[in-house]
């Protein structure tokens, strides 16, 4: 059975009532979510209330989820709703929170590809590795809400395409060009440190 066989199953018994059903979903999810909270809030003490949020959201309105796209898409879209709105009552900004995409979150490729040194890496080596890090970190950070959200979904969450349209609610096209931006912007900023030539990108 697909992930996306299983979800849909969970999902079906928690339109029945079944509320365990619903609860594995949040165990499933709730680890996924909160780094992507975490990467609009930088209030690390509002993260799980924002996951909580949008859990409780989405449970709300699961009789109206229709199965059109896949359950982590539709709850992802809840979720930076919820904090957006959250963010908008708190007159905040939207960031990129530089510590939740340093995190050595199991998840995070981004932090795995940090900490998985190899033994014979030099320190200037290691020192070359941190500072193109932070140099993406910024970059990301750097960029517009809808560049943020797209080269977060494709390059960290591995979402493809399609559920990058559908969780960011416009075409393929306009995925394609937000990533492809967002992939110039960052290699601007990398091209000094790895010296890349033109038209090269991370």
């Amino acid at each position: 059975m697909s992930d996306a066989d299983a979800d849909a199953l969970l999902v079906e018994r928690a339109k029945r009532g079944d509320t365990r059903a619903f609860e594995m979903l949040v165990v499933k999810y709730q680890r996924r979510i909160e780094r992507l909270i975490g990467r609009m809030v930088r209030d690390v003490d509002l993260v799980q209330d924002v996951a909580q949020e949008s859990f409780i959201r989405a449970y709300r309105a699961l009789p109206q989820f229709r199965g059109d796209s896949a359950f982590y898409t539709w709850l992802y879209r809840i979720a930076v709703n919820t904090a957006k709105k959250t963010l908008v009552d708190l007159k905040r900004d939207i960031v990129v929170s530089e510590s939740t995409l340093n995190s050595s979150d199991d998840g995070d490729e981004t932090s795995r590809a940090e900490n998985e040194l190899s033994d014979g890496e030099t320190p200037e080596a290691m020192l070359a590795s941190k500072e193109i890090a932070t140099a993406v970190n910024a970059a990301i950070e750097a960029l517009s809400e809808d560049l943020r959200q797209a080269i977060t979904l494709r390059e960290i969450e591995g979402l493809s395409y399609e559920e990058i349209s559908d969780a960011m609610n416009c075409p393929i096209g306009t995925v394609r060009s937000r990533i492809f931006r967002a992939r110039e912007a960052i290699a601007a900023r990398l091209r000094p440190l790895l010296d890349t030539r033109e038209g090269e990108r991370w």
